[in-house]
């Protein structure tokens, strides 16, 4: 099932079958995740039973509105190497976290910093380097258990971090530093999650400025590892959301400026699509 959230007087959760979409009236996601678990159905049981049988067109907003987002470093070989050339770690500190059994994981932020499709993603005014971080995200239910996938874009100030790995929520936390769309797959309508192929490109005035991918395949943790070190004495609430890490790493010839247009893409789930500005005033 692809479920999402649509415009009306508000969000209201819905069913999106190709360009239409079914509402679920009276409820936004976080609230069917709730409902389902109280149940004990799934979301997709109780989305389908509750869910409008008629279709209207519809373009997906924000598919969550997400009590808490957090978020995976160094999950993928690749950001780990750069990360320690970017602050010529010495003895590697990403590349230590590569390996050990304990995962990075750092709070993201609350909706309030989040933005959903064709929505501005912010690059913050005292940061002259900040990028795109694609990353496939999983949407938790209360217990932990992973209800549904959909894509994230982890907007990055990667020069505050570089000056200091302790600026890293700085870096990491501001206005529209998190992406989050289409739609969301629901768990059971998406198998295998580390056989996805995900892509994404920079373009500035229509002309490319970069373009990546990797696969899921690469990813070095499994996703109920990542889970568990996160609820660690720390009970999150159902409609939480996890971004798993970065495969793909911009580099600094392309930053975002703003009027860039990010697009994160899995075949699976689809295509998220922002645009850059600048967010606050530098002092």
């Amino acid at each position: 099932m692809r479920l999402g959230q649509i415009k009306t007087e508000g969000l209201l959760a819905a069913v999106f079958e190709g360009d239409m979409a079914r509402a679920v009236p009276g409820y936004t996601v976080v609230e069917l995740i709730r409902r389902s678990e109280a149940e004990g159905n799934s979301l997709s049981q109780t989305t389908t039973r509750l869910a409008s049988h008629h279709a209207e067109r519809h373009a997906p907003a924000q598919p969550i509105v997400p009590p808490e987002v957090w978020a995976c470093g160094c999950t993928y070989e690749r950001s780990a190497s750069f990360r320690d050339a970017e602050h010529g770690a010495r003895e590697g500190m990403y590349a230590y976290v590569y390996n050990q059994p304990r995962p990075e994981i750092f709070f993201k932020g609350t909706a309030r910093v989040c933005v959903g499709p064709g929505q501005a993603i912010g690059i913050r005014a005292d940061s002259r380097f900040t990028a795109p971080e694609p990353e496939l995200a999983l949407v938790l239910g209360g217990k932990g258990n992973i209800v549904g996938y959909t894509l994230a874009n982890d907007v990055s100030a990667w020069d505050i971090e570089r000056e200091n790995a302790l600026y890293l929520p700085q870096s990491k936390i501001y206005t529209a530093c998190c992406a989050l769309g289409p739609v969301i797959v629901t768990a059971d309508d998406l198998p295998d999650p580390y056989k996805l192929e995900m892509t994404c490109t920079i373009t500035r005035n229509r002309e490319q400025r970069f373009s990546g991918s990797v696969s899921t395949a690469k990813l070095h943790r499994r996703f109920e590892t990542l889970i568990a070190y996160l609820q660690r004495a720390n009970q999150t609430p159902a409609g939480t959301v996890l971004l798993t890490g970065t495969g793909i790493i911009v580099p600094e010839d392309a930053a975002l400026a703003p009027g860039d247009v990010v697009t994160i893409s899995i075949p699976e789930i689809g295509e998220l699509t922002n645009h850059a500005q600048t967010v606050g005033a530098e002092s």
